[in-house]
């Protein structure tokens, strides 16, 4: 076959083939297929769709770039993945929370990506916890605990890999079917019977409006259940933090509440809701409601903790984490208070601005290579619509150095807005997509 065939037929609106799009991943992943020739075919996807056709077969010839693992085991395999957010620590909570309830989790996850935390940088602000295990141990993790989250090794999905570096220089980051070939290739190929996707909308998201959000829930969804997996989407709220804290350490603590201490909020309320999807789709519960119910049973028994525990142990971390998190997790050496300039009411915050204003902490990467500092970031985070005197504190720096924070604390005036009247608080979920 030629990538100029291959290229010049969707340029001119023709959906390629299984075997043109077998052939370009395979190309991809092997260098068979160049760098133009990648950026060209991005370009044409954007401009012209794939369609559904063509983008379940990119997916499928994505995954099968690389190594697909299959489990057999004696219950569903399941995962959950987000499309990112700010103060989103859902997955530490929910992955250990369906272990409990008796589901296999091998979750394959990221680093942080642009204003968003990742799931690994915040786990690994735990002393000690690896995310880089070989494939025997990751099976020997999800086996005898239930659940593991690693990082994708360089065989998963390798087309996939390098058609993102590509697509985030030649301006095609947007493209539904891309971003949904991206996102599927790497969680098909952990072998997942069951998946639910966290499609976030709002000011802290990558999609900004509720359209945008369905669009790319429903290609998700369709796209995943095309290809064996049963599938549904959640389009959650992200005008504001998911959790009163961003950080990568702040935000463990953040879930230590959840399991350990019984916190309720945004954050467990979407866990149950999400957990309660993917457990009804895979047959352990026999409806949405129930398994809401046996997530919320999980957490509050204690098992959810219990299972965390097992997990950051077997992974390299300390044994005794769950019963002991406030000695383990890092603290910054400077903390401070930004407190509200005015009377009025916390309306709007810009969740996209905080977020970067933790990676320039150093709570995130500027520049791939960048070190990060797991003990930085922004905690006590008002939610939308808390009345405030002028003087209140509406947040906490907690940052590496004194100059650091002064610089964050301008950023975050700039980025909470005091309004005079209350706002309108967005709903937390907007609709579920099967």
């Amino acid at each position: 076959m030629d990538a100029r065939a291959i290229i010049a037929g969707l340029r001119d609106k023709r959906t390629p083939s299984k075997e043109q799009l077998d052939w370009f991943a395979a190309g991809l992943a092997d260098g068979t297929v160049s760098d133009a020739q990648a950026g060209a075919f991005a370009m044409a996807a954007l401009l012209n769709g794939l369609g559904d056709i063509g983008r379940v077969g990119l997916t499928l010839a994505m995954r099968d770039s690389g190594d697909v693992m299959e489990w057999r085991m004696d219950a569903p395999v399941l995962d959950k993945h987000s499309t990112g957010g700010v103060g989103d620590c859902v997955s530490l909570v929910l992955a250990p929370a369906l272990a409990a309830c008796g589901a296999y989790v091998p979750m394959i996850s990221g680093r942080g990506l642009g204003h968003t935390g990742g799931t690994l940088d915040k786990l690994e602000a735990i002393p000690g916890y690896r995310c880089n295990l070989d494939e025997a141990q990751f099976r020997r993790v999800v086996g005898d605990v239930g659940c593991a989250i690693v990082s994708a090794s360089s065989d998963v999905a390798p087309a996939d890999k390098r058609l993102y570096a590509i697509r985030d220089v030649t301006a095609t980051v947007e493209s539904i079917d891309l971003i949904t070939a991206s996102i599927l290739s790497k969680k098909l190929a952990a072998g997942l019977e069951g998946l639910v996707l966290d499609v976030k909308v709002g000011s802290g998201a990558f999609m900004k409006s509720v359209g945008d959000a369905r669009a790319l829930a429903r290609a998700l969804v369709t796209t995943a259940n095309a290809a064996g997996c049963a599938t549904s989407a959640v389009i959650s709220d992200m005008n504001q933090p998911l959790a009163a804290s961003l950080g990568n350490a702040l935000e463990v603590g953040e879930v230590m509440r959840v399991l350990t201490d019984g916190a309720v909020g945004p954050m467990a309320e979407l866990s149950a809701a999400l957990g309660g999807v993917v457990l009804n789709n895979a047959g352990l519960a026999e409806d949405i409601e129930a398994g809401v119910k046996m997530i919320i049973d999980s957490i509050s028994s204690g098992q959810a903790a219990e299972k965390f525990g097992q997990m950051v142990a077997a992974q390299g971390g300390p044994k005794r984490f769950v019963e002991d998190w406030r000695r383990f997790l890092p603290e910054a050496t400077v903390i401070s208070e930004v407190y509200a300039p005015r009377d009025g009411f916390v309306g709007d915050i810009n969740g996209e601005a905080l977020g970067l204003c933790v990676v320039g902490l150093g709570g995130g990467r500027q520049v791939e290579g960048d070190k990060i500092e797991p003990s930085v970031g922004l905690s006590d985070v008002l939610p939308l619509g808390t009345r405030v005197r002028r003087g209140d504190t509406v947040l906490r720096i907690h940052a590496a150095r004194e100059d650091a924070a002064r610089r964050a604390e301008a950023q975050v005036l700039n980025a909470i807005g005091i309004t005079d009247s209350a706002p309108e608080i967005p709903p937390l979920i907007y609709e579920r997509i099967t």
